[in-house]
């Protein structure tokens, strides 16, 4: 798995389709607008899926998940884009990242992302801060209810 960000923050939270083929995040006061392919799942698909990753937080007090960002088909795609999601009690910790899929020792589960996610790391291989940004639970409970995802 490979890390991608810039910064970090505590506050707010969402993600949401915004157009054909484009979704958002909202982590603190982090926004991103980031590409969506469609043709493997439909837009109500991601959403299935983040609903499934929220919902997996909630699970115990020290939960990993993730947000898939971008898909294609697994059997023939080389990674997945993803925004992994890694709860310690109150907080919550996203970080942006890649998949790559050859390099996992089982196959890619399209269904239960976080099996393919590493546990948290804050800096990568060469000594270099992993950018994450920070919310907590009640906030990403609120907008699973404000979204209507149960």
């Amino acid at each position: 798995m490979t890390r991608i960000s810039t910064t970090s923050s505590h506050e707010g939270f969402a993600i949401e389709v915004v157009s054909a083929g484009a979704g958002r995040i909202v982590v603190g006061d982090f926004t991103e607008t980031f590409p969506m392919d469609l043709t493997f799942w439909d837009s109500e698909h991601y959403e299935k899926s983040w609903a499934n990753a929220l919902r997996r937080l909630e699970e115990a007090d020290v939960a990993t998940s993730c947000l898939v960002s971008s898909i294609t088909d697994p059997k023939t795609a080389n990674f997945v884009f993803c925004w992994p999601l890694y709860r310690i009690r109150d907080d919550v910790f996203a970080q942006n990242s890649l998949i790559i899929l050859n390099e996992l020792d089982n196959a890619f589960d399209p269904e239960s992302p976080w099996l393919s996610v590493g546990p948290r790391e804050i800096v990568d291989e060469d000594g270099n801060k992993i950018s994450e940004w920070r919310t907590d639970i009640g906030t990403v409970r609120e907008f699973r209810a404000v979204s209507g995802w149960t």
